[in-house]
Formats: C-alpha cells, structure tokens, sequence
C-alpha cells in the first residue's frame, strides 16, 4: 500500500502501460483518475477497478480539456498528488521524409504539448498544497534512436530533457518531477513503431537488439511508476529511469 491516501491522474490509461499503471496503483492504494481521448475505454478500466476510480474523456493536446480534467479529478476525490503523463503517438516506421506535417504536430501536441497543458493546471495546485509528483513517459527513443521514427525519437528526447528542466526549477516546491523510458512494448502502438506487421518473425528483429531479449510489458512500466510516485522516491527527481532489458547500454 505504497500510495495509500494519495489521489494519481493518469493520461491514456484505457490501455497499455497506462492501463496497468493505474491498475497497480489502484492496488497500492492510490484513488486513480483514468483519462483518455477513449472515454468508453477508460469507463471500462474504471469500472474493473471500484469506486477508487473515475473515468474522464480528454484530449491532452487540449489546454481547457486538460484543466478540467485536474478539476474533476480534484472535485472527485478532494485533491491531487501525481500525474502520470503517459498518453502518446508516433508516426509509422517509415523514411523521414514521407511524414506529413499533420502527423508531426499531432506527434508533438500529444507528446509534448500535453506536459505544458499539465504543468500549467497542477503547479499552482502542488504550489498552494505544498508538494506533488509528476511523472513523463518518455522512451529510450530519446536516448538511443532507430531509424524511421526520427520525429517521434525528437518528440520523447524533448520529453527526457523537459522532465529534468522542471524538476530543477520546481525542486524549492517540493514538486518532484521523474520521466520513465521504456523500451518498445507491446502495446496497440507496437505495429507503428515497427512499420510492420506484428507477427513473431517481426518481433524478433526489434527483440533482437535487447540484451534482456524481450519487449517491455505494461508491468515493468508500471512498478517503476510506482516506485517514483511512491515516497521511498523523495529524494529522487530528474531522472530518466531506462526501462529498457539494457537496450540503451
């Protein structure tokens, strides 16, 4: 019960990562908002999950949908602790040049957009209640980059280099800021990032450039969330965690 007491926002936790990271702080005792674009799915997640948690539709690229979310989260549960920004997108694995500029601002409004939305609604609320945590998903792809995902890898290396310039700024509130970096997962993203089919044969391609021989999965993602969001994290703040089987050494 890590996070008994404490109240956690999660964007795109309908599915993947995000899902399984308000399923495990719902049982580490967190009452959990559950946000994303698919509003039936992420009514769905809350339903599984009891009355510690709520579903709100937003688009994160949307600065007004974004504070209201805050606000709902705040009136259904009384206040907010963490943010996890999880929700993404990527162009498909594909030259540089065949993405349009259409996709590469949705790339940036839903990856990078969304934190300042974020960052605009919580600080004043973490400012006034003396503390908070937010934490980034970024990726390794903004550590150590694969070619086709050029503006995709840019758009999480933005994510990296943000969450440690707020956590420097924002360290004299108490107001922790941490990005964890998995690696490719199999998540409904995964065909994307591969620019192909999801069949074991691809797999093995990308699978093959893991030391750990193996993609990530919702869970490694989810218990280094939690340990960051957690208190036994209190004097952590900055860090990129890699969660990556060493794919980044």
């Amino acid at each position: 019960m890590r996070l008994q007491g404490k109240t956690a926002l999660v964007t795109g936790a309908a599915s993947g990562f995000g899902k399984g990271i308000a399923e495990l702080f719902v049982a580490e005792g967190a009452r959990v908002a559950i946000v994303d674009l698919n509003e039936t799915g992420a009514t769905e997640v809350a339903a599984s999950l009891g009355d510690k948690a709520i579903a709100i539709g937003c688009d994160v690229s949307d600065g007004a949908q974004v504070a209201q979310a805050v606000e709902k989260t705040k009136e259904a549960f009384g206040g907010l602790d963490i943010v996890v920004n999880n929700a993404g997108w990527t162009n498909k694995n594909s030259p540089l040049m065949e993405t349009d500029e259409a996709t590469f601002r949705k790339i940036y409004d839903v990856n990078v957009l969304s934190i300042f939305h974020m960052t605009k609604a919580c600080v004043p609320l973490w400012r006034d209640q003396g503390g908070g945590v937010m934490i980034n998903i970024g990726s390794v792809a903004g550590i150590r980059p694969r070619p086709g995902l050029t503006w995709y890898n840019s758009s999480k290396g933005a994510v990296n280099l943000m969450t440690k310039s707020l956590a420097v700024e924002l360290a004299p509130d108490r107001i922790r800021v941490n990005c964890v970096a998995p690696v490719m997962g199999a998540t409904g993203l995964l065909e994307q990032f591969m620019g192909m089919e999801d069949t074991p044969e691809n797999r093995k391609k990308f699978i093959a450039t893991v030391p750990m021989g193996r993609l990530s999965e919702a869970r490694d993602i989810a218990n280094a969330t939690l340990y960051l969001a957690s208190d036994d994290a209190d004097f952590i703040t900055g860090v990129v965690l890699e969660v990556d089987g060493g794919r980044t050494i």
